[in-house]
């Protein structure tokens, strides 16, 4: 049966499986987005595009692993000239892959309240949030020559209507939810009783989510689904919980996570046989000064280093890096 609505977790017979010697594999996603100021509240115009050429730097990079890096562009990013400039002739070549990222205060049309709540595509009516995800979705064919085929909501804001719009859209992945995490405290959607595994959203139209991959890390892991979000009010505890080795909980991205704690939650998801492993990170955090992980080139160095240490320890335990056309060609869908 399909998944009529992405905000309730699937069942076991919903997961996607894939045929034989598929094996473990990675993908690396770019929440491919402006520039704008964290801690003030959004609006439309006060973003910059500033950082969008180093992606080229970055896609050359990932090229010297084997690794096809997933840009998920959002409505400034895909209008930009200096993106098709940087993007295009990787993505023509199948060395990169596109997709769709809805934020909706910078994605026309205009129609909604600009606030928090609206800030969450999946919140909005059924007919707002549907134009903006067609017009971003037909604009980044448009203007980079290929059709998308992965989508991630803003603030992984999809919602009651979401399944059924990503249905109609000819897309083959969602990758907006964020198995371990609750963002109801803003309006947004809870993914704490979200499974890792990928799973059909609607088999008949071929269409699969694919989570984030978040894992809990330490003796107390077992209970982390229950304990974790009994200590959001209480992060000293949460902290000291980790600095003792106790738990931890450890999404995958280089933003605010050790090159060890991403190793020790790597070895959790291969413990755990996720057949997918996804990696994910701000396109801003590409140049210093614009996201509080990379705020100078000392850090920006780092976050290189990160990648290059992840890439080298996949390899070592044979997780192999995937694309979005590769996972669907190796779906079995009996």
């Amino acid at each position: 049966m399909p998944v009529e609505n992405l905000l309730d977790p699937s069942q076991p017979e919903d997961f996607v499986t894939f045929r034989e010697g598929f094996g473990q594999r990675f993908v690396l996603t770019v929440d491919t987005e402006e520039e704008f100021d964290w801690d003030k509240p959004l609006d439309r115009t006060s973003h910059s595009l500033v950082t969008v050429p180093a992606l080229q730097k970055f896609q050359q990079f990932c090229e010297g692993f084997g690794v096809v890096p997933i840009y998920l562009l959002d409505y400034p990013v895909a209008t930009s000239s200096a993106a098709a400039e940087a993007l295009r002739p990787a993505i023509a070549e199948g060395r990169a892959e596109i997709g769709v990222q809805l934020h909706p205060w910078v994605s026309p049309p205009f129609q909604e309240e600009l606030n928090e709540f609206n800030s969450f595509a999946g919140n909005l009516p059924e007919d707002v949030e549907r134009e903006k995800f067609t017009t971003l979705r037909n604009t980044i064919e448009e203007r980079f020559g290929v059709p998308p085929l992965i989508y991630r909501a803003g603030r992984y804001g999809i919602g009651p209507n979401s399944a059924a719009i990503l249905g109609d859209s000819g897309l083959s992945i969602d990758t907006s939810v964020r198995t371990n995490f609750d963002y109801s405290f803003a309006g947004g959607p809870n993914f704490r009783k979200h499974p890792l595994r990928p799973y059909w959203i609607n088999r008949e139209k071929r269409l699969m989510e694919l989570p984030l991959t978040t894992v809990y890390w330490g003796p107390l892991r077992q209970f982390g689904d229950w304990l974790y979000p009994r200590l959001w009010r209480a992060p000293s505890i949460r902290g000291a919980l980790s600095k003792i080795g106790l738990m931890e909980r450890i999404p995958l991205t280089p933003e605010g996570v050790t090159t060890d704690e991403a190793i020790r939650g790597t070895d959790i998801a291969i413990d755990l046989e996720l057949p997918v492993l996804v990696f994910s990170f701000h396109s801003p955090s590409l140049a210093p000064g614009h996201t509080p992980y990379v705020k100078n080139d000392a850090e920006l160095d780092h976050f290189y280093d990160w990648w290059r240490s992840l890439f080298t320890y996949l390899a070592r335990r044979n997780v192999k890096p995937t694309s979005v056309r590769e996972i669907m060609d190796s779906v079995t869908l009996a």
